[in-house]
């Protein structure tokens, strides 16, 4: 191995860091992470907000990535696509079932609800429900299967600013207490999927299941949603058993 220079080893461990913690983060929790003196750490923090790489937030003193870390996924994303990754797949749930099928990831930057935001969608002519967001479109997590994915599959930190913020109930069948939510992540995460049982439009029935990275993080959620009447006849089961299958092909090729 070469040799190995350590101001850009510990700009590197920051950079890691921040993807891994999934928020911003202060100084001395930096530092405490990493082993580092706070001296240490600001400088380093200096130099990466100098190029760019890193930001500070004014409000709260914390650092998050910055513009040009984003330029440069932007720039591999061209390359290697997660997109291209997801699409064969979204296209075989669908083809099988011919309901609407999207792949959703958090939107970290929510002030009001911890929402998720679709990225990828498979639909025929034929769908026509009342609703179904288009592709960049966000929604609240706490009453859709994908969103209910990626909370319960995120660490508790990611959320807990929300905790305590009121629930938008859209229909009688809405989770709308923190209490309750909880739980329901809790089951989530046990049984590996979740289901929207007619909580964001009575009618309409959604299975989702997470897409997990190789150090079993969730980095998104697809999900198979229609009309109740259509997701209900049948096999039910094997509907979600056929979700978790496609969220498992994808996460296997991230690993």
């Amino acid at each position: 191995m070469g040799e190995i220079i350590n101001s850009i080893d510990r700009a590197l461990d920051i950079i890691i860091l921040l993807y891994h913690e999934r928020q911003e983060m202060g100084i001395s929790e930096i530092a405490k992470e990493l082993g580092l003196y706070k001296s240490t750490v600001h400088r380093t923090l200096i130099t990466l907000e100098n190029k760019g790489f890193i930001k500070q937030n004014p409000d709260n003193g914390k650092y998050w990535f910055g513009i040009k870390l984003y330029a440069i996924g932007m720039l591999v994303g061209d390359k290697i696509s997660f997109k291209e990754i997801i699409k064969p797949y979204a296209k075989e749930l669908y083809d099988e079932f011919r309901e609407v099928v999207n792949v959703s990831i958090l939107e970290k930057s929510s002030m009001d609800y911890p929402r998720s935001i679709i990225i990828h969608k498979e639909q025929g002519l034929n769908q026509v429900l009342t609703v179904n967001p288009p592709v960049g479109s966000s929604s609240q997590c706490h009453c859709s299967a994908v969103g209910k994915c990626l909370l319960a599959y995120s660490p508790k930190k990611v959320y807990e600013k929300y905790i305590g913020k009121s629930l938008t109930k859209f229909t009688r069948n809405t989770i709308d207490n923190w209490d309750d939510l909880l739980a329901e992540l809790e089951q989530v995460k046990k049984q590996g999927y979740a289901v929207d049982n007619d909580e964001l439009e009575i009618g309409l029935t959604c299975i989702g299941a997470p897409v997990l990275d190789k150090n079993n993080e969730v980095i998104a959620a697809i999900s198979l949603s229609g009309p109740t009447t259509r997701m209900r006849e049948g096999d039910f089961e094997y509907k979600i058993k056929k979700v978790m299958e496609i969220a498992n092909k994808i996460s296997s090729l991230l690993k």
